[in-house]
């Protein structure tokens, strides 16, 4: 399948971490995964799961103002909690919860009254489902993916008829959730607990393109995904063909109160703007309590980021990725017709901002946000091997506090120079 246009023209997405670990304020699934609390308590969490103040609309109106093309949401973590009301299986929030109602209908209704594509997260893996420890990874990465009673039975207590039930539970839940809910993109995770062969990929991907034909299908789809998906480090080098980068608003995927480590504003911009100057998407988490409400302060940071989106929208939507490293020391983005450089400076540039290895001419050069043009002049160069465009800082009043934005407008199609000089 080729790849949707709407997902490159997006840019920015919001990942949302939503279950029964915020009444508690624990790891999602891992924590009772690793230990740190028992698997009891972790599930003891369904009695003071409410969504009590769970307004999917405010939701959808906050991630459009955040400057997002897409969401996608937890329908089912490690833990084998749906947030949805599935045929196959009694632990869901509907059934087991005080909330007692589906959660994804509405979600996924509000999301496209504004506009906005729908993903939705799905664990292949199921920590709670007695069926699924009844096999051991051929070949893990790490062997100690064979040792949690959660994942894999002892050695040599293997079960293959067990398996090939929750093989048949998890396609049932996959189909169910692309029947339904219809979604834009599916992102799957808990792959890497067992080989491709073993999960019966082409099985499933075949089984979910025949009901979603157009839908967008993650990495962790192994061995089908459409794109990669690097996790909370922006990686130096993109990778091959398109990806998003899913990150963090604070330290933690889910609601932790006890997490106050935000990044700032700023920080998210550059995350953003290094992103999207490397050609991927930015897919920012954030986690709801357990009544359905975004902290403030992850709210604030929404927004705070889709302001600095609309002031500089030309540089972000309707490009592609900008300049290599070294020729500009920041990211950049180039406009599909390859005519309009848009270069992303941090901080406040003094003197001059400079471009190395550019060979088509400049025309003219102006702060995005402001429209004020700059005085620019090339020095240098020799032959084929072009000199140095030289720029004049923009004022104190034409700096953005996060992320300043120049557009170089080019007088032709943009050609780089990449070599090594005259010998």
């Amino acid at each position: 399948m080729a790849m949707q246009k709407w997902f490159g023209d997006a840019k920015l997405g919001i990942f949302v971490h939503w279950g029964i670990y915020a009444v508690d304020g624990v790891a999602e699934s891992w924590s009772f995964y690793t230990g740190q609390v028992s698997y009891e308590r972790y599930m003891n969490q369904l009695h003071g799961f409410t969504a009590s103040r769970y307004d999917p609309r405010v939701w959808a109106d906050l991630f459009a103002r955040a400057g997002a093309g897409y969401a996608v949401l937890t329908a089912k973590h490690h833990d084998g909690v749906a947030l949805y009301d599935t045929r196959h299986s009694g632990l869901s929030v509907v059934t087991r919860t005080p909330a007692g109602r589906d959660l994804v209908t509405g979600y996924t209704e509000a999301l496209r009254e504004r506009g906005l594509k729908v993903g939705l997260y799905f664990s292949h893996s199921d920590w709670s489902h007695p069926d699924y420890p009844t096999v051991r990874h051929p070949a893990p990465a790490e062997p100690s993916l064979n040792d949690s009673r959660f994942s894999a039975p002892p050695a040599g207590q293997e079960d293959p008829e067990r398996w090939e039930r929750f093989l048949e539970f998890r396609a049932a839940q996959v189909r169910e959730v692309a029947e339904r809910f219809r979604p834009d993109l599916l992102w799957f995770d808990g792959e890497w607990e067992r080989s491709e062969e073993q999960w019966r990929m082409d099985e499933l991907a075949r089984d979910v393109t025949s009901v979603l034909p157009d839908t967008v299908l993650n990495a962790r789809m192994t061995g089908h995904g459409d794109y990669a998906t690097p996790e909370q480090g922006l990686p130096t080098e993109a990778p091959e063909g398109p990806w998003e980068l899913c990150l963090t608003v604070n330290d933690s995927w889910g609601f932790q109160h006890t997490d106050t480590n935000q990044k700032s504003v700023g920080q998210l911009v550059r995350y953003f703007t290094e992103t999207i100057g490397m050609g991927g998407n930015l897919l920012l988490a954030v986690g709801p309590r357990e009544d359905g409400t975004i902290p403030q302060a992850q709210a604030d940071r929404l927004t705070g980021l889709g302001d600095w989106i609309a002031r500089h929208t030309e540089a972000v939507h309707g490009t592609v990725a900008g300049l290599p490293a070294g020729h500009h020391y920041g990211p950049s983005t180039l406009s599909t017709d390859r005519r309009t450089l848009y270069l992303i400076c941090f901080g406040t540039p003094h003197e001059t901002v400079s471009v190395r290895g550019l060979s088509t001419p400049v025309k003219r050069v102006s702060v995005l946000a402001t429209g004020d043009v700059l005085p620019h002049r090339t020095t240098g160069g020799l032959g084929h091997v072009p000199g140095v465009l030289w720029i004049d800082a923009p004022a104190a009043g034409q700096i953005d506090p996060h992320a300043t934005v120049l557009a170089v407008e080019l007088d032709g199609e943009l050609e780089l120079y990449r070599g090594t000089g005259r010998d």
